[in-house]
């Protein structure tokens, strides 16, 4: 190999592993439009901002327990035994049946289109497709005017041992995974420790980083009229990859020398221990922060399984739980569900108690969705939802029961709509969910 080559496979591998470690949250779908600059975002209207959070299970519920009784849509519905500690939120809470993702073929792989409405199947010839997710569509909108255009939360794999980038729901424009970060801790010092490096060094770092990316397109160019149509699809991602990380690196241009702030009550870093339970508690006390110091306005969490479950002292997996029958499979899922209702009770008395400058509370601006593409087991029918929140404008406090078939992407269109960002569709949708809004 010539050095020419050993310096463009190195400078090809820097770029690997800086797109992936350096600044997760900035690689995210394409805005194709300039970000504000970070002075003007800072001095933002004083209206209290539009937020969304969108909190995965993943393996679905307990079906006879979870949903409200089918034959009492309206205000009059009991709240489901393992919800019963969201009770006293009952009035700001929407419970909705019969939602679907038509397109969603597998069982499999819930999470990863949950958001997205996307048939994977799409492209002929190809065994996997995935499309932008709602909170992206979000993101594009609200995140030109925030440090971090969106922040996105995952749990520890057992596989990976709970090292290097974690998965997540969000999918950026070309359908491509934005990682996660699995950890509180990391998440802590994304949002809140600032870098020591002097302003000089990280502006020549950024330098070096765009000489970078120069030198690859350079290379890439120079073989493009090589390569076969499927190769130069292939290429032409890459070229959106790298596009992604100019925008990420002119963003992080603009907050050069801007001091990350910090909440009026300041959280201690999270100790690296945690999990289950307790991790899902500070995954929302970060976002509770985040949220004061305005550093990014959109949220996505794949919460734990496993380890939800282990913290309950459940020695099983959430695989083997999902599929339950009577006896103890059973009874570990409907523990999973009370804990997860106690835990948004506490994440909802939170944001409530916490103000805005405008004297509004981060509840009456954010839009919260709880659910899963599944219902139970592998079962693709009826994704268990649920909204809170006052950001979209959503009259709560019923149990909607949907036409059978209805698409979840009306109702992830409809909190679109209801936040003010302007979208005629989203994924298979064929309509914004009107009765959201009817009290």
């Amino acid at each position: 190999m010539s050095k020419k080559s050993k310096n463009s496979f190195s400078r090809r591998s820097f770029l690997r592993s800086t797109s992936s470690l350096i600044a997760l949250p900035f690689l995210e779908s394409l805005a194709f439009r300039p970000f504000a600059s970070a002075a003007s975002s800072l001095s933002a209207a004083a209206a209290a901002p539009k937020r969304m959070v969108f909190l995965g299970m993943g393996f679905g519920v307990t079906a006879e327990s979870w949903y409200p009784d089918i034959k009492t849509p309206g205000r009059d519905y009991v709240m489901p035994k393992v919800l019963k500690s969201l009770t006293k939120f009952k009035d700001e809470i929407t419970l909705i049946q019969n939602l679907e993702h038509a397109n969603s073929k597998d069982g499999h792989s819930g999470s990863t289109f949950w958001l997205t409405g996307a048939n994977r199947y799409a492209v002929p010839g190809k065994s996997f497709h995935n499309t932008i997710s709602v909170d992206q569509v979000a993101a594009n909108e609200w995140g030109k005017h925030t440090r971090f255009t969106s922040i996105q939360l995952d749990t520890k794999s057992a596989k990976s041992g709970g090292h290097g980038p974690g998965l997540s729901l969000a999918w950026n424009k070309q359908g491509k995974p934005i990682p996660g970060y699995n950890t509180p801790v990391a998440v802590y010092h994304r949002l809140f420790s600032n870098d020591t490096t002097s302003l000089a060094e990280r502006q020549h770092q950024l330098s070096e980083q765009r000489s970078v990316l120069d030198t690859v397109l350079s290379d890439a160019k120079s073989i493009n009229r090589k390569l076969s149509r499927e190769d130069a699809d292939k290429l032409d991602d890459y070229f959106q990859s790298v596009r992604e990380i100019e925008i990420r690196l002119s963003k992080e241009e603009d907050w050069l020398g801007i001091e990350k702030k910090k909440p009026s009550q300041p959280l201690k870093e999270p100790k690296e221990s945690l999990q289950g339970v307790h991790e899902v508690r500070m995954m929302y006390d970060l976002m509770i922060a985040a949220m004061q110091v305005d550093a990014t306005r959109v949220f996505t969490y794949r919460m734990p399984g496993d380890s939800m479950l282990s913290s309950l002292g459940i020695a099983m997996s959430a695989h083997n739980m999902s599929h339950y029958g009577p006896g103890d499979r059973y009874d570990a899922s409907e523990a999973r569900d009370r804990a997860h209702a106690k835990l948004l009770a506490e994440f909802i008395t939170k944001l409530k108690a916490t103000k805005e400058e405008d004297g509004s509370s981060l509840y009456d601006n954010v839009s919260i969705a709880f659910g899963s593409n599944l219902s139970k087991q592998h079962n693709l029918k009826n994704c268990p939802t649920l909204l809170t929140g006052g950001g979209a404008g959503i009259s709560h406090g019923r149990h909607i029961v949907a036409n059978h078939e209805t698409p979840l992407c009306n109702v992830w269109l409809s909190l679109l709509n209801g936040s003010g960002i302007k979208a005629d569709s989203f994924g298979d949708s064929t309509e914004p969910m009107q009765e959201l809004f009817r009290s």
